[in-house]
């Protein structure tokens, strides 16, 4: 009887500091509810209609007819391919470069708070500015068309060319990409302990084995975030794509992507109940790539 005398009497204040940690809560949640959950929600209903936009928004109940028009949308599957091929190269590229950056600048080299400042400046400017920097230097008779001609390498037309113009972007990308990343790299190199690498050394081990059986496996946590983030970003790839190409994804759609193709959509043909189609699939694919890598990586045993 006592104890349940005192379980009444502790009941308000139980009670009050509930709604306290709600009320705490409340700014998050109506954030969260604002700008994710009622898009999301207003991206399903969209997707499932046909908008008109011109005279007045009406809305056209359509089911699935968003859905199945991306099983024969050929400029849908020519933006898959080059989104694709884009995060295929770029991911590990810009990972593996920035595991060098980082394991260089970690090795005690002289100067390497300017190396970090260095490395890290492409990351800091702005990603338009870059894009029209390395169009100048990708000109017929840019900066790059003559460090290949000085080597006696062929030239290229990387504006003009198809087979190379999502190239040119991939490089430029590695280049600005890879020192955010090693900045991470770096973070988790300086928690390894050192009595590790003193203790393989007095084994016997030299600086590659210590690298290999070391360095890689430690790092394994930090390499599956960075790689999942990197998957996430090189299919988001837009303002890059846009500027190259002026919008259209040429030359003859080598630089389309997946969200350049959901500008195009919204804004030229003004279909934004298919744009919202093609933005789930985009989702539907990051999410499924992104659960498929953390199982290769042993992400749930991390």
């Amino acid at each position: 009887m006592l104890q349940i005398n005192r379980q009444t009497r502790n009941l308000p204040k139980k009670v009050n500091e509930n709604l306290a940690g709600y009320l705490f809560m409340l700014p998050a949640i109506f954030i969260l509810l604002t700008f994710v959950i009622l898009p999301i929600l207003y991206a399903v209903f969209l997707s499932l209609n046909k908008v008109q936009l011109l005279g007045g928004i009406e809305y056209q109940f359509i089911g699935l007819r968003n859905f199945t028009h991306l099983v024969e949308d050929e400029q849908l599957k020519i933006a898959l391919k080059n989104t694709v091929e884009y995060a295929a190269i770029v991911v590990p590229c810009q990972t593996i470069l920035a595991l060098i950056l980082a394991v260089t600048l970690n090795s005690g080299i002289r100067g390497k708070n300017w190396w970090r400042i260095l490395y890290f400046l492409p990351t800091v400017t702005s990603s338009a500015v870059l894009t029209l920097i390395f169009m100048w230097i990708y000109n017929t008779d840019g900066l790059l068309n003559d460090f290949l001609a000085f080597f006696g390498l062929p030239n290229y037309n990387w504006l003009g060319d198809p087979k190379v113009a999502l190239k040119g972007i991939m490089i430029m990308n590695i280049w600005s990409t890879a020192p955010f990343y090693m900045v991470i790299y770096l973070a988790a190199l300086q928690d390894i302990p050192q009595t590790l690498y003193e203790a393989a050394d007095l084994d016997g081990a030299n600086g590659w084995d210590q690298f290999i059986n070391i360095t890689i496996p430690l790092l394994q946590p930090v390499t599956l975030f960075v790689v999942a983030v990197g998957i996430i970003g090189t299919f988001q790839l837009f303002d890059q794509s846009y500027i190259f190409s002026g919008g259209t994804g040429g030359p003859n759609n080598a630089t389309l992507t997946v969200v350049l193709l959901i500008y195009q959509a919204v804004f030229r043909n003004l279909q934004l109940g298919y744009a919202a189609a093609v933005a789930f699939l985009l989702a539907t694919l990051i999410i499924s790539i992104t659960v498929i890598q953390r199982r290769i990586f042993g992400g749930e045993k991390m």
